[in-house]
């Protein structure tokens, strides 16, 4: 059994496309990032960055104690392996898909995130107008590299559809609020349509909606904790003591 440990965004779903389309049966396990559950200890021990999603595997390849994976990148590399789809493992495929995996983890995701973060941002925030720009233009720079990666190949790979369509295609589902226009981009276009028609995809994309809470209906109190919870984020400190004080020294003498 897979749990998955799992709230409704673009990180979350990119996994949920991947379990969807193995047809392998799993487990959702609400972290509610809006109440602070990946800041609690039990979530903390699997993932020390705390966020989400987290696989936790109770019967891995080749048998053993439980694994747990973090980062969503890392997650799909590791069903892909285990279930033998959708990550070739001759060395050139292989590595062609890594790259774009790794691609999207360090800069479609994040730039994209602070994209739609900025842009939400309202006016008591202060002049915004420079991280707007700037991340509303390396938006677009990154539609133009999917686009001018897709205008001669199916996938982004090549011609096999993989990891690294399924992690790249929940981020570019918001693309109005990231200020672009895909129609700009038509080689991408076509694979955003072609991608997000197949019914995996449309499950996948599904997984979660019924725990989403309309920020409408939220009230300006709830509205602040949440920014509080989710914004400005500082280190959490380290235990007072280390199991390693518990070792004695074995120095050289």
């Amino acid at each position: 059994m897979l749990d998955l440990y799992f709230w409704p965004t673009p990180n979350g779903k990119k996994v949920t496309i991947l379990l969807e389309e193995l047809g392998i049966p799993y487990k959702i396990v609400p972290v509610n990032i809006h109440r602070g559950d990946q800041f609690k200890p039990e979530f903390l021990k699997m993932n020390p960055n705390h966020r989400m999603p987290v696989l936790l595997d109770h019967e891995p390849k080749g048998g053993g104690a439980p694994i747990s994976v973090f980062e969503s990148g890392a997650i799909m590399m590791y069903l892909a392996e285990k279930a033998g789809r959708f990550w070739p493992q001759d060395l050139r495929g292989k590595y062609e898909v890594t790259e774009w995996v790794l691609w999207q983890m360090a800069n479609q995701g994040p730039k994209l995130g602070e994209c739609g973060h900025f842009r939400r941002l309202g006016p008591e925030e202060g002049d915004q107008s420079y991280a707007i720009r700037r991340y509303t233009d390396e938006a677009n720079r990154l539609y133009g590299v999917m686009n001018t990666r897709l205008y001669d190949r199916r996938y982004l790979a090549g011609e096999e559809y993989t990891i690294a369509d399924m992690i790249s295609y929940p981020w570019a589902v918001n693309w109005q609020a990231q200020g672009q226009d895909i129609n700009e981009f038509e080689h991408f276009k076509r694979w955003f349509e072609e991608v997000g028609n197949r019914p995996a995809v449309k499950r996948g994309m599904e997984v979660g909606n019924d725990l989403r809470v309309d920020p409408s209906t939220l009230s300006a109190e709830d509205r602040a904790r949440i920014r509080k919870i989710l914004y400005n984020q500082r280190a959490i400190p380290a235990p007072a003591s280390s199991p390693r004080d518990a070792v004695p020294s074995r120095g050289r003498g």
